[in-house]
């Protein structure tokens, strides 16, 4: 194990960040201690909360994180043809909710960020998520307002999220997902009818 003044402050911050997401993958939220986190690392439980403020100010970056990964491969889904990109955007957001259960299923929990003040910076990291949505909304109906596009966007991925929320488990087997898979598509063939004919 290397010393302590070895590392400089940054460092410890992304060990900690990279012990805790560890945890969180393999474990759940449920077991993210701080206790258990300084140990990994070599560090005291006061080293932890001098880089992060406390547990919640470290779940909002194990989050961003998160956000940042989905948003990366919501990204590479973009086609040229926007209603077949829906599809794809909510099927590459369910898979990576299936194949990183841990990480995902917490990410709109309040009660992991109780009394936390949620930082721009925050904000912008699940904006990014719903950003490529609304791009391809956009494309369907340039005459909209963003705002509209905003909320109906915002539906979208309500819809899909639910029904992820709902239907995965740590446990899920590939039946299990064909058939959210399944779930999703139905959401989005009369989502987009509905909102394409109205």
């Amino acid at each position: 194990m290397a010393r302590r003044s070895e590392h400089s402050q940054e460092e410890i911050k992304t060990m900690i960040l990279d012990a805790a997401e560890q945890v969180v993958i393999t474990q759940g939220f449920s077991a993210l201690k701080a206790r258990h986190i300084a140990k990994e690392i070599g560090y005291t439980v006061g080293s932890l909360y001098m880089v992060y403020s406390n547990m919640a100010d470290l779940v909002m970056h194990i989050h961003a994180r998160t956000f940042d990964e989905i948003a990366v491969q919501l990204q590479k889904t973009l086609l040229s043809e926007a209603e077949t990109t829906m599809e794809s955007l909510a099927l590459v957001y369910m898979n990576y909710c299936a194949q990183n259960f841990n990480r995902w299923r917490y990410i709109f929990d309040d009660r992991l960020l109780a009394g936390a003040v949620i930082p721009n910076w925050y904000q912008s990291k699940i904006n990014q998520v719903y950003a490529p949505f609304e791009l391809q909304l956009a494309q369907l109906k340039p005459e909209l307002d963003a705002l509209e596009i905003k909320t109906t966007a915002l539906a979208f991925f309500a819809g899909v999220h639910g029904i992820c929320a709902i239907s995965l488990s740590p446990t899920s087997d590939m039946d299990n997902i064909k058939q959210v898979e399944t779930t999703v598509l139905i959401l989005v063939k009369h989502f987009m009818h509905g909102w394409l004919t109205k």
